[in-house]
């Protein structure tokens, strides 16, 4: 998600980053053993994949709100940065960017992205997205707590509903067609090619 157009309106302060933290990082504490390297929703990714990518993502927060550029910060957080640890390497990161993001003034920042620089509140409420779409990812591939909470998928589903068909980007599959009364979760998935459980 991080090479998502700006072509939209900035989303209104107040994105629920810390919450969409706490959702997934709820699901990363319920996976077991076995499950660190079972298929998720995400075809190229594992369960391990998937965390790595999520905590990657959060470990990138303080340094780009503190005006690096992503040459600057290079290839520090490639790879495997989980370890042996998985929740504690997770956790650390998630800690670490809800603190950077709590600075005042910190969504008045310019952040600059692969793609071009964009403020902070852009940024925060990009990563909030993804927080919630891969929570999912993560629930349906542990068969846990599938259900978001309805503010998450509110604000993302407000995130992408102005997209269309985000297959576009290369990041989704095609959005598949839902029912007229469909709730909230399930229209979400759709826009992003994912199918909600009954």
């Amino acid at each position: 998600m991080a090479q998502r157009r700006q072509h939209r309106r900035t989303a209104a302060p107040g994105a629920p980053y810390p919450e969409a933290l706490a959702a997934f990082g709820e699901r990363v504490r319920l996976t077991t053993p076995r499950q660190w390297d079972a298929p998720t929703p995400c075809a190229d990714w594992s369960v391990r994949e998937l965390v790595n990518h999520l905590t990657g993502e959060q470990l990138w927060i303080p340094e780009l709100l503190m005006g690096a550029t992503i040459s600057e910060v290079g290839s520090r957080f490639d790879g495997d940065v989980l370890g042996d640890d998985p929740v504690t390497a997770w956790t650390e990161a998630a800690d670490a960017a809800r603190d950077a993001f709590a600075v005042p003034g910190a969504t008045e920042l310019t952040v600059h992205l692969s793609f071009g620089d964009v403020s902070g509140q852009y940024y925060l409420d990009q990563l909030t997205t993804d927080l919630v779409i891969h929570s999912w990812d993560l629930a349906e591939a542990i068969g846990r707590r599938t259900r978001l909470p309805a503010e998450l998928v509110d604000f993302a589903l407000g995130e992408f509903a102005g997209y269309g068909d985000l297959s576009g980007s290369g990041l989704f599959d095609p959005p598949l067609p839902v029912p007229d009364d469909a709730g909230p979760q399930t229209r979400l998935l759709a826009l992003t090619g994912r199918r909600d459980r009954p």
